[in-house]
This record gives structure tokens, C-alpha cells and sequence, in this order.
């Protein structure tokens, strides 16, 4: 047996090319997963039509569908290019493994449709809920809603040291001077189920 293992190189664990557990067998087969990379998904959420009731709810939806990680203080303010009535708005940080395009048609949209959110001409129109993707990891979603304080005063609350794309501040330096300029109001009983 000896002369075996001296003389047949074939014989020798991990010694030959034939060997299935050889590392360099081409015909070895080595089956590997994947792990989804997760994101992370900064969503605003907006509504004048009830909003004390779509508001908790589209919270209680996105926890259903995914992880919630994150929820900031509903916030109260004027409608925006329209006499309607006032919004309440709040951020939510939303960790998921889909694109930004797959979360939107696969998770905010339906959400969206659930909780009877109507589409129109009016970008400004009354809706009973809106969720929009302000920042997914670092990369920023709609700049120009960066200037309204319904934006970047309950994300600040999230992620107070992230720097405002266009005043070059972190957000909780932005986030008070626009309160000192805006009329906001928190409503931290609106959401305060969901942040216990």
C-alpha cells in the first residue's frame, strides 16, 4: 500500500486532476448564493385627504411588505401651488434588497393604489396618500423637493448629519433655519403608535 501511495500520484487526496475534490478539476462544480445587497430607501410620505388615518396606514403597509427601520414624526404644513388642505408629511427609512424602480412599481405604487391614491393632470391636487423616494443610499431623488421643509425637516430627524445636496449643510442645520421661515407644525401623535 505503501508503493501505492509512493508511485500512483492518482491514489493521493488532492493529488491528481481527476480527483472530483481536486481544486483545480475543471468538472468540480462549486454552487454559490448570492446574498441580495440591501438598500437603503429614504421615502417621504405626504397626505391632506384624512391624513390623521392614510398616513398610520401606509406606514403599517410599507411594514408589511419590508423592513421599516426608521419612522420621523408626521409633520403639518401648508399645501403646496394649491388653497388645499394642509398636508401632514413624514419620513421613513425602508431597507430592501430591490432597486429604486423595483421598489416603486412593486411595493409604493401598490401601496399607493391600496389606500385609493387617484393620478391626474394636478400634480398639486389633493391625494390621500403620495410616497416618493427622496434618497436611495446616497443617491438623491427629486432635488427640487430638497427645498421644502415637508422634506428635509422629518428626514433630518432619520439622518440629521447627511449633507444637503444644494446648501452644502448637514440636514439638521437646514432643517432649522427652514422651520425659523416655514410654518411646520409637529404632530407626534399621528404617528406615535408606529414609533414605540
Amino acid at each position: 500500500m505503501s508503493e501505492n501511495l509512493s508511485t500512483n500520484t492518482a491514489g493521493r487526496v488532492g493529488g491528481d486532476a481527476e480527483n472530483p475534490f481536486y481544486p483545480h478539476n475543471p468538472s468540480r462544480r462549486i454552487e454559490t448564493r448570492t446574498v441580495p445587497e440591501n438598500h437603503n430607501a429614504f421615502l417621504n410620505l405626504g397626505s391632506n385627504i384624512e391624513a390623521e388615518i392614510y398616513l398610520p396606514r401606509a406606514v403599517e403597509l410599507l411594514r408589511e411588505t419590508g423592513r421599516v427601520e426608521a419612522i420621523s414624526t408626521a409633520w403639518e404644513s401648508l399645501a403646496v401651488g394649491t388653497d388645499g388642505a394642509n398636508f401632514l408629511n413624514a419620513c421613513v427609512l425602508f431597507v430592501t434588497p430591490l432597486s429604486a424602480d423595483e421598489l416603486k412599481e412593486e411595493i409604493l405604487r401598490p401601496i399607493e393604489d391600496t389606500l385609493g391614491r387617484t393620478r391626474g393632470l394636478d400634480k398639486f391636487a389633493p391625494r390621500k396618500i403620495d410616497i416618493d423616494i427622496v434618497l436611495f443610499d446616497e443617491i438623491v431623488y427629486k432635488p427640487d423637493n430638497w427645498e421644502h421643509a415637508f422634506v428635509v425637516v422629518p428626514l433630518a430627524e432619520i439622518i440629521p448629519e447627511f449633507m444637503h445636496p444644494a446648501h452644502r449643510k448637514i440636514l439638521a442645520h437646514v432643517a432649522a433655519e427652514m422651520q425659523e421661515s416655514t410654518w411646520l407644525v409637529a404632530r407626534s401623535e399621528v404617528l406615535k403608535f408606529w414609533k414605540e
